[in-house]
C-alpha cells in the first residue's frame, strides 16, 4: 500500500495560487522510496517541514496530513511533506506491540538515510513528524518533543496551547525518535512528534489534523 500524494501541475501553483508545488523522488531502495512535496503554502513564509510514513502501520494519519495540507488557502508559512513508502506491506494499525509491527524499522531507516540530511541541511524553522497509535497512551491527541527543554518543546506547548484538542504529552519512548526527531532537536532544527489515536472516525482526525496545521502555521518562528 502507498500514501496518496497530492498532486499538482507545473505552473499551476498550489492552494494559495502564488507558489509552484513540485515534486522530487529522493530515494529508492529496496527498503522503499522517498519523495518530497515541496512549497505548499507562502513561498515567501518560513519553511516547516512535515514527515509522514516513518511507521506505516499508523498510515491512517498520514493519508490525513497528506489529504488536507495541500488545500489550505492563505497559510503563513512554507511547507515541505517529506513521504516514506515502506515496500512491505501493511494494512492499517492494529492491536500488534510496537516492536512487531511490519514495515517499522524499514521507516525508521529511510527516515534516517533520505529525511533527515534534507531536514538538517534545508534552512528549516521547524519539523512535525506525523505518527498515529493504538489507544497506547492516555492522552489521544497530543504533540511532544522528544528534547526536553529546547525550542522543540517551547513550540510543541505553542501549538498545544492554541489548539482545543492538541495536548502536551512527552511519553519518553520513541523508537523512532533516534532516526529523525531527536537528531534534528540537537542540530539546530526544533522537531516534534503528532500523535493521533488511530481508532478514532476519519471526521475527528480530519478535525484534530486542521486543528494541527492552524496551530502550526500560527507559530511566530
Amino acid at each position: 500500500t502507498q500514501l496518496a500524494v497530492f498532486h499538482n501541475q507545473s505552473g499551476s501553483g498550489n492552494a494559495t495560487g502564488t507558489a509552484d508545488v513540485t515534486h522530487e523522488l529522493l530515494g529508492n531502495d529496496s527498503l522503499g522510496s522517498v519523495e518530497v512535496i515541496r512549497n505548499v503554502g507562502n513561498p515567501n513564509g518560513e519553511k516547516i517541514a512535515y514527515v509522514v510514513g516513518v511507521h506505516p502501520l499508523e498510515n491512517d494519519t498520514h493519508a490525513t496530513l497528506l489529504k488536507l495540507l495541500p488545500k489550505q488557502s492563505n497559510l503563513n508559512h512554507c511547507y515541505d511533506i517529506y513521504v516514506i513508502n515502506v515496500s512491505m506491506n501493511y494494512s492499517q494499525y492494529g492491536q500488534l506491540l510496537p516492536d512487531d509491527q511490519p514495515g517499522r524499522a524499514e521507516g525508521q531507516d529511510l527516515a534516517l538515510k533520505y529525511v533527515y540530511p534534507q531536514i538538517v541541511n534545508g534552512s528549516y524553522k521547524f519539523a512535525v513528524d506525523i505518527h498515529g497509535h493504538g489507544s497506547a497512551y492516555p492522552y489521544d491527541t497530543f504533540v511532544f518533543s522528544p528534547v526536553d527543554g529546547g525550542d522543540g518543546e517551547k513550540l510543541g506547548r505553542n501549538v498545544s496551547q492554541s489548539t482545543q484538542n492538541i495536548s502536551y504529552y512527552n511519553p519518553y519512548q520513541t523508537t523512532s525518535g533516534p532516526y529523525l526527531t531527536i537528531p534534528l532537536n540537537q542540530n539546530g532544527v526544533p522537531a516534534i512528534y503528532l500523535e493521533e489515536n488511530s481508532f478514532f472516525s476519519q471526521d475527528v482526525k480530519d478535525s484534530h489534523m486542521l486543528e494541527l496545521i492552524r496551530g502550526v502555521d500560527n507559530l511566530k518562528l
